[in-house]
């Protein structure tokens, strides 16, 4: 487990990284891709290299899918039993095995929509049921609090429990939690925007406005000093990847 654990983290980071390059990008205005999960893939597919990282990405999502959910099942080793966060290593493998499949999908050349609008067009299937514009905007809210929940984590540096400190002396011990808590908070931004974004489509009951993690990101640099914002965010989302890396090495398995 600890080996699909490592090669997990270490996929989600990268994907981190690239994703914050994307948002680099837009900032200066030459986004081309997406800045989300598919958006990273398809930077990768440019490259020579490309076809053969997006398999090793695709099975390092699917890695980090089958820890988290082992965790979900079995207790984390962070925390043992508890309930809260074997509920968190529930949903974190649940969207990790989804990423799994959204990579296969690529690589297969069926997934032809972008991440963005495949949001958006969820988002307008579900508002056309009964209470689906109640349904969309609590999915909204709890993606808002999720995302302030990062942002509190980051300042508290709650992810300090899932890592073996001891293993963590003098400057790699201070970078790797500056990398983190930078990271987080980052990353936790950008998620309360999000879900904004989404219970603004329930509400204006518009869902071209649900646009997920790239959405959030263009809303950002829509804002008075947004590229100046979003390039600060771009760096966190690069340090959360980066952290990653390190997480990949000291978590505890």
């Amino acid at each position: 487990m600890t080996f699909l654990a490592r090669l997990g983290l270490a996929a989600r980071g990268f994907t981190y990284v690239v994703i914050g390059w994307l948002a680099i990008q837009i900032a200066l205005g030459q986004g081309k891709h997406e800045a989300n999960q598919r958006g990273a893939l398809a930077e990768v597919a440019q490259h020579s290299f490309g076809l053969l990282l997006l398999w090793v990405l695709g099975f390092g999502f699917a890695a980090y899918a089958v820890w988290r959910l082992s965790e979900a099942a079995f207790g984390t080793a962070a925390e043992g039993s508890k309930a809260g966060p074997r509920i968190q290593s529930l949903v974190r493998g649940v969207v990790y095995a989804g990423l799994a499949v959204t990579t296969f999908s690529f690589i297969a050349g069926r997934s032809q929509q972008g991440q963005s609008q495949q949001q958006a067009t969820l988002t307008a299937r579900l508002m056309k049921h009964d209470y689906g514009r109640w349904l969309v905007g609590l999915v909204g809210v709890i993606v808002i609090i999720v995302g302030l929940a990062m942002v509190v984590e980051g300042v508290r540096r709650k992810f300090e429990k899932e890592l073996r400190l001891d293993d963590l002396h003098g400057p790699t011990r201070t970078v790797v939690l500056r990398l983190g808590m930078v990271g987080t908070i980052a990353r936790g931004i950008v998620f309360a925007v999000a879900g904004g974004l989404v219970v603004d489509a329930a509400v204006s009951y518009d869902a071209s406005k649900s646009t997920g993690l790239d959405g959030a990101l263009r809303t950002l640099a829509d804002r008075a000093y947004g590229q100046w914002l979003l390039g600060l965010i771009a760096l966190g989302l690069i340090a959360f990847g980066i952290y990653g890396f390190a997480a990949a090495r000291w978590a505890k398995t």
